[in-house]
């Protein structure tokens, strides 16, 4: 396993493994033995970045999520799992009530909120400290400073960490982070958007963000990542949920562009050089990249997860990897 060092402080930064293995769906849709023989496989082979979030997975069983946090929880108790696993989750997108979701009853993002809501991911979690917390979706009703200022009363006491972001727009990230720089408060030091090798259109409608824009890493927010060094991306869905390799997944609306199958023509080209899955060049493409991203996958079985990890010794030469950032 290769490891890259997140956030700027001493007190409060982490070494993750450069693959984070996502936990959205263990507890819910991918039974407890399942979860757990995919958690021991990720810990053997050296990966200690493990993320969800309070509101995984509502949408399952019309609840209000905590399976994976819970699950999570179970599996550090048995496992005598301590603080050498970094596990990130994340506030704001839980509904207030069983059958709704967070497009229209959404915890938030209040002060109130981000305490209530992190004591309760402790605890399910069974830690004392969150290491990663992030801000899961915007909350305009909610003034940014009382949600930045929400968020370091929790690092101040010492039952949170490093904090990051996700699915916001990038003005609303800067401002924030300059209002808690401002105040001498910890800011967002990691995001989390969807972000994979295909480039997806901008012009959507139905997305995450306000305007109806999808919570994807556009241009502006990766040059954003350029010209802030000490931010990490943590890239979400980077294998588009399987579209890459499985004829039954189609690709998102999203990717249905005239780009589309160049970039996708190029992305075999190299992998049948290299003698590597498709996944596993967009995971090497991301990991060996210029920026410092770290992608995030989800898997349902230990083969995926064999698959996954493979691509962390997967090295691309330089003129596959300008091949492949050239392709339009």
């Amino acid at each position: 396993m290769k490891y890259r060092t997140m956030g700027t402080d001493p007190a409060t930064r982490l070494k993750v493994s450069v693959l984070a293995l996502g936990a959205m769906l263990f507890g819910s849709r991918t039974d407890e033995k399942t979860s757990f023989a995919v958690l021991d496989r990720y810990v053997e082979a050296g990966g200690n970045f493990i993320d969800t979030s309070d509101n995984y997975a509502f949408w399952e069983d019309g609840g209000q999520g905590g399976q994976s946090e819970e699950l999570l929880g179970r599996w550090r108790r048995s496992r005598g799992i301590g603080d050498e696993i970094v596990i990130a989750t994340k506030l704001g997108a839980r509904p207030l009530a069983p059958g709704t979701g967070y497009a229209d009853n959404a915890e938030g993002l209040s002060a109130k909120v981000i305490r209530e809501s992190a004591e309760r991911s402790r605890e399910r979690l069974g830690t004392d400290r969150l290491d990663l917390l992030y801000a899961h979706i915007e909350d305009r009703t909610v003034p940014l400073r009382e949600t930045v200022e929400g968020f370091a009363a929790l690092v101040a006491e010492g039952t949170v960490g490093l904090l990051g972001v996700s699915n916001h727009a990038v003005w609303r990230v800067e401002r924030a982070r300059a209002l808690a720089a401002a105040a001498g408060l910890p800011g967002y030091e990691v995001l989390q958007y969807e972000h994979t090798y295909l480039r997806p259109r901008t012009d959507v409608p139905g997305g995450l963000f306000p305007d109806g824009s999808l919570g994807g890493a556009d241009a502006q927010l990766l040059d954003h990542l350029r010209a802030e060094p000490d931010l990490t991306l943590v890239a979400y869905s980077p294998l588009l949920k399987g579209a890459y390799t499985r004829p039954d997944k189609p690709l998102p609306t999203e990717y249905d562009h005239p780009g589309t199958p160049a970039r996708l023509g190029v992305l075999k080209d190299v992998a049948r050089e290299t003698g590597a899955t498709p996944n596993q060049v967009v995971l090497a493409w991301q990991i060996g990249g210029p920026l410092p991203v770290v992608p995030l996958t989800g898997t349902s079985s230990v083969a995926q997860l064999e698959e996954n990890l493979a691509a962390v010794d997967l090295e691309l030469t330089g003129e596959q990897r300008a091949r492949l950032d050239a392709a339009r």
